[in-house]
């Protein structure tokens, strides 16, 4: 049995895998979310911790088992949220900052403007935006109060790891996602670091992602825990993207598209972000990163802030009552606009109303706008690997919306598949335990995706064309709308 910890943004899910990765015990629990400023972000990492221990015991109690009946565990973590302890302690120095956190946005305009973003691109796959850790660890130092010679910094991966285990180290997919790590070299780039004021004496040892890395007797016995990846990244290892040109889309608050860009120098392209995918024995696996901040998140809106729904299920029929959109597009920039555009000044404009739209066009034209972005995103995808996404395979909340499922093949114009586990960022990491122990090969893990739902497109290329066309004269009506200073 496998233990598959999802540490996510607002809960923790933990699941226990069979020999054949079917569940056989779950649980969640939320945690709180601190919003101390306009544009602030954090997590208690101390309760974080708790929670996590709280959800594996509950899982192993719901399938009748304990420690001592795991082969590993595997971790998958939200990225970039950034995590300062005590070496001594180990307990945390500050609240953890949370990837959605913009506190040092004017940071990476200032560094932007001493002309460093090409070398911050060209060594770590990443643009300079308070997305990313780097940024995070340099203001924890500087204006949070951490003092440099006691802390121990991490993403959440490391900072569960080090709880379980007591070991300082995060793996490649996570330290790719810090601004700070040399994505070819595999190591922190001390340059780097020293721009940003960061001592790489306080980071974690950067390691592989399925390999034992300590053993914990948190659950009873000595588990391995053997494979940590970030959750995107888990996804497209759950997803069996183990080869060059297979992507995923996860549907969720926001979008993240990955394509698998296999081993080799990767590839940098403007509005894509690089990343390690996963590094399994003397393999290196890059990907190329979509991520689109808005999206299932725009229905939320609909539904807490216009209040015109009663919940997103209701889209699916409302956005099926309309024969066509009537020329209503809504463009969901309520934080600005992710990739492959980057313009944080973009806001939300919808366009093309009548006295004959209703909520109906709304809230299609929310859906029509998740499945729009992710055309761009792998339009762009396609140009930069030379090589079309033959079929997406799809995961995440929003995939029960069938028809928004079937208006995303047809926007894309090859199918969408939906696997039959479909928890499968905690399964990603499951399968690298898995690997990482013997418990399954490769082969096996491929084996073991199988389909359960597949869309067909079903739309002409003229309508699809006519549909694209207007979708991009919204957003240039919607692109760089607060003017900055």
């Amino acid at each position: 049995m496998i233990l598959g910890i999802d540490q996510g943004t607002t809960g923790t899910r933990a699941f226990l895998f069979d020999e054949k990765a079917q569940v056989v015990g779950s649980a969640y629990s939320e945690f709180e979310q601190f919003f101390p400023r306009p544009g602030w972000v954090e997590h208690d990492a101390a309760e974080i911790w708790e929670v996590t221990k709280r959800v594996c015991h509950q899982a192993l109690d719901e399938a009748g088992k304990s420690g001592e009946d795991l082969q590993a565990i595997g971790i998958t973590n939200q990225r970039e949220t950034a995590v300062a302890w005590d070496k001594r302690t180990g307990e945390p120095l500050h609240k953890a900052i949370v990837w959605q956190d913009r506190r040092t946005a004017a940071r990476c305009d200032e560094l932007r403007a001493q002309g460093v973003e090409a070398m911050f691109r060209e060594r770590t796959g990443l643009i300079l935006d308070a997305y990313f850790s780097g940024t995070k660890y340099e203001w924890m130092l500087k204006e949070g109060g951490v003092d440099p010679n006691r802390v121990a910094f991490g993403t959440i991966d490391a900072w569960l790891l080090y709880k379980l285990t007591g070991r300082h180290a995060t793996d490649y997919s996570n330290a790719s996602r810090t601004l700070l790590f040399n994505i070819r070299e595999l190591r922190w780039d001390q340059e780097l670091c020293d721009i940003l004021n960061v001592p790489v004496t306080a980071l974690p040892e950067p390691v592989r992602n399925a390999e034992v890395l300590g053993e914990t007797s948190e659950f009873g016995g000595k588990v391995a825990v053997a494979a940590m990846v970030g959750d995107q990244q888990g996804v497209l290892y759950g997803q069996a993207c183990h080869e060059p040109g297979l992507g995923k889309n996860t549907y969720g608050t926001g979008n993240f598209l990955l394509q698998n860009a296999g081993p080799g120098s990767p590839l940098l392209e403007q509005g894509l972000i690089t990343t390690i995918a996963w590094g399994i024995g003397d393999r290196v696996d890059y990907a190329l990163e979509s991520s689109m901040f808005i999206t299932g998140a725009a229905v939320q809106w609909l539904r807490d802030g216009l209040k015109i729904i009663e919940n997103a299920a209701e889209t699916e029929e409302m956005a099926a009552s309309l024969d066509s959109n009537d020329g209503v597009y809504f463009v969901p920039a309520l934080t600005g606009l992710g990739s492959p555009h980057w313009d944080p000044y973009a806001r939300g404009t919808i366009v093309g109303l009548t006295r004959g739209s209703t909520r109906a066009h709304i809230a299609r034209a929310a859906l029509e706008a998740i499945a729009y972005q992710s055309v761009d995103a792998v339009r762009a995808q396609n140009t930069a690997l030379g090589v079309p996404l033959a079929e997406l395979r799809a995961d995440g909340g929003a995939t029960a919306n069938g028809w928004l499922m079937q208006f995303q093949s047809d926007m894309l114009g090859v199918p969408v598949i939906v696997p039959e586990i479909r928890e499968t960022t905690a399964l990603g990491a499951a399968y690298l335990a898995g690997v990482a122990v013997d418990a399954w090969t490769e082969d096996d893990v491929r084996g073991m995706w199988k389909e359960a739902e597949r869309w067909e497109p079903k739309m002409s290329d003229d309508q699809r064309q006519s549909l694209l066309a207007d979708w991009r004269r919204a957003l240039q009506r919607a692109g760089r709308w607060v003017i900055p200073g």
